[in-house]
């Protein structure tokens, strides 16, 4: 099986050609046709903060939207800031504790917004799918129209990877979401963390803070023989924002505890033997 030599795509997650003698995957391509310039998405990002002075930031209470509420704050000093979670219902205790803890130590106001995302989790793992397109779609028009309603312009995430080559993008109704961590290295967000109290939940999958993950996960896994993350982290690679070995690791087919699964299918009305029929 082919492997792209620029990052960590295979011939199951995309079409490999060999180039000058080496195997690079379409993406690839494209990145070194049009690649992206680390600085100048810094830069603009830094001349789009001067001017935000209410935001909210989708805060779940995981590592990237921690450090985007540190960054917020303490670096970009917004202001007018309120950190809005939004609880699908499958979110751990820990983490919902861990945001907490995070924002009364950056006195910054947090807020829990709670609704059932029940019908997107049960069809991913009913179907051995991923779940995160469709949450993350209906999380930002949730917090959207929050901002709306309450009059804030701008909406902060913990994205590393920018929209194209801007960290930013319109949404409807004139407000601008910021990718406020668009071309951070993990490294440099790991050194954010260390500054703060954060816990990490023991969660599989890259999460800390969905239960869900990891069982659709590893599902996904074991139907299509890999990650459905695996075109994310691949762009991280491509970009610089990861190792390859750690990329690797996180690739792997996650081991979920069963008590999660448990939690997980009882939330979801989902009876055992449905997810061994899948299985199969």
């Amino acid at each position: 099986m082919l492997k792209c030599s620029l990052c960590v795509n295979d011939e199951r997650t995309s079409r490999i050609e060999v180039v000058n003698g080496r195997p690079v995957c379409r993406e690839c391509q494209v990145y070194l046709r049009h690649p992206i310039d680390r600085k100048k998405v810094r830069e603009e990002l830094e001349g789009l903060m001067i001017n935000v002075d209410r935001a909210i930031v989708a805060y779940s209470g995981g590592k990237d939207s921690v450090v985007a509420l540190y960054l917020a704050k303490e670096v970009y000093k917004v202001p007018e800031l309120e950190a809005v979670m939004i609880d699908h219902g499958l979110m751990s205790e820990k983490a919902i504790k861990n945001a907490r803890r995070i924002a009364e130590h950056l006195d910054v106001p947090f807020k829990i917004l709670r609704y059932d995302y029940s019908d997107i989790f049960r069809n991913a793992l009913l179907k051995a799918q991923s779940p995160c397109r469709a949450c993350s779609k209906r999380t930002m028009e949730k917090l959207r129209k929050y901002a709306l309603k309450n009059g804030y312009r701008y909406i902060i995430t913990g994205h590393e990877l920018p929209f194209g080559h801007h960290p930013y993008r319109l949404m409807s109704g004139g407000i601008v979401q910021i990718r406020l961590l668009s071309m951070m290295t993990e490294e440099e967000r790991f050194k954010i963390l260390k500054r703060l109290p954060f816990e990490f939940p023991e969660l599989p999958g890259y999460t800390t803070n969905c239960l869900v993950l990891g069982p659709t996960l590893q599902l996904y896994w074991e139907k299509h023989g890999h990650s459905f993350e695996h075109r994310r982290i691949a762009a991280l690679v491509r970009y610089g924002l990861i190792s390859r070995e750690k990329a690797e690791r996180e690739l792997q087919k996650p081991e979920v505890p069963e008590e999660q699964w448990k939690i997980v299918l009882k939330k979801l009305g989902i009876e055992e033997n449905q997810i061994e029929l899948i299985r199969r």
